[in-house]
């Protein structure tokens, strides 16, 4: 072999280890722009992730929204500010019994288990109107939301009649419905349309549905509860009748039996 061809060899040898080398150097300089945009990628997706969480949190509640709402819907069958003078019964009867209850309450419900047959009778009758003031303090003192949603959903019963407003109120507080206190059942929309399907007025009703689906009215049950917080009453149940506690004989409780609530009202009314 002669020497040209041996150095030509070795040229064309070098040639190609350096051009070996520059794809090479092409190669790691675009996997490192590949990964660097990756990265890149990945932080925006990071930080964009934190910032979309931190807006969550930071966003209100349902219920904080209600308590915001500077526009309350009302239910039809209502009064005063915002709606939240509820009172049932024949115009023409003299007196006002005062009711105040929490859906979520225990006793409420054996009170209006063993009542409040007895008080719909006397308001058919005509023997005096009553007036309802929901109260939603368990939700803040077992926590949840039960106490607000179900105060809605009775102002969308409420919004279809008073008649219907009556026989699901007492619905939610059956022994077939009601919970225990600590189970936050009436939090469940599902659950309210439910018991709903029990009452004829409210059983398949789509616009009743879908104001409980759609809290239509979620601010004026926070209003109403605004209205019992702002009323001294201490706890439910509570009747007044003429400003003045309606208790059993001997007791600062309610009446929870209809011979008890039978002598107190009829002293009630007389007074």
């Amino acid at each position: 072999m002669s020497n040209r061809n041996s150095q030509a060899n070795k040229q064309a040898a070098r040639e190609r280890l350096r051009a070996e080398r520059e794809r090479q150097v092409k190669k790691d300089k675009a996997r490192k722009q590949i990964v660097v945009a990756l990265s890149v990628v990945a932080t925006l997706a990071v930080v964009g992730g934190i910032a979309y969480g931190v807006s969550e949190l930071n966003k209100p509640s349902a219920w904080e929204a209600a308590a915001d709402a500077k526009n309350v819907t009302a239910p039809k069958n209502t009064s005063g500010d915002d709606g939240t003078t509820v009172v049932i019964g024949e115009s023409s009867a003299k007196k006002t019994l005062e009711l105040y209850e929490d859906s979520r309450c225990p006793i409420c419900a054996t009170f209006e288990q063993t009542v409040g047959e007895t008080i719909a009778k006397d308001v058919d009758a005509g023997k005096y109107k009553v007036k309802y003031v929901g109260a939603t303090f368990i939700d803040n003192t077992d926590n949840g939301e039960g106490s607000k949603n179900a105060l809605s959903a009775l102002g969308a019963a409420l919004d279809v009649s008073p008649e219907a407003f009556l026989d699901y109120k007492a619905a939610l507080y059956s022994a077939k419905y009601h919970p225990q206190e600590s189970d936050d059942k009436f939090a469940k929309d599902d659950f309210l349309i439910e018991v709903a399907d029990s009452v004829d007025a409210l059983k398949g009703n789509t616009a009743f549905v879908k104001d409980v689906e759609d809290g239509t009215f979620d601010a004026w049950a926070v209003k109403m509860s605004k209205t019992f917080d702002e009323s001294g009453v201490q706890g439910t149940p509570t009747l007044k009748m003429d400003g003045k506690k309606v208790t059993a004989e001997g007791s600062e409780n309610a009446p929870m039996t209809e011979a008890e609530y039978t002598a107190a009202i009829t002293k009630a009314l007389k007074g």
